[in-house]
Formats: structure tokens, sequence, C-alpha cells
């Protein structure tokens, strides 16, 4: 776990070094807000926990946790997920 995490992080150094989209080279999640009621999330690493107040993903050897109300999943593919509702926070679980 501990050289994936030097690889990532080596991998953004590099995106920044040289004006890259961090979330392409890095292999980083990249997330969307729509207000508070809609969320895009592409890359991620499929549902952890689900129910109508909270929404648990794996993102990159962490957790996206994803907390409101009437929590839905419109969408979801192997690249990218789709959530609607009220969505009052979101937090990395590491």
């Amino acid at each position: 776990m501990e050289q994936i995490s030097k690889t990532r992080e080596l991998r953004a150094r590099m995106a920044e070094l040289f004006d890259l989209p961090a979330d392409l080279v890095a292999g980083l999640a990249h997330l969307e807000l729509l207000g508070d009621r809609q969320l895009l999330l592409e890359g991620h690493g499929g549902i952890l926990a689900y129910s109508d107040t909270r929404i648990d993903v794996s993102v990159g050897g962490m957790t996206l946790r994803i907390e409101g109300a009437a929590l839905a999943l419109r969408s979801m593919t192997d690249r990218e997920l789709r959530v609607r509702g009220r969505i009052d926070g979101i937090s990395f679980v590491r």
C-alpha cells in the first residue's frame, strides 16, 4: 500500500510540473458537485455502503463518504457514478 501511495504522489507531482490534469495522470478521482443536489464522481472503485442517508465509495485507497437525505444512485458505470438527493456533506475516510 505504501508503494502505491508513493507512486500516486510522484505522478501527481509530474502532472503539476508539466501542467497536466492531475486526476488523469495520477489516477485520482474527479469529483463535481452541482449545488447540493447532484454529485458526479469519475474514477471510483465501487460502492462500499449504500443507504438513502449515506453512500460510501472506494476511491484510490480511501473511502469517499457522501451524507445527506433522499440520496439515490442516478447512474453508474465502471468509470463514473452520479448521486442525486440532498447532499449535506462529503468527506474522505482513510
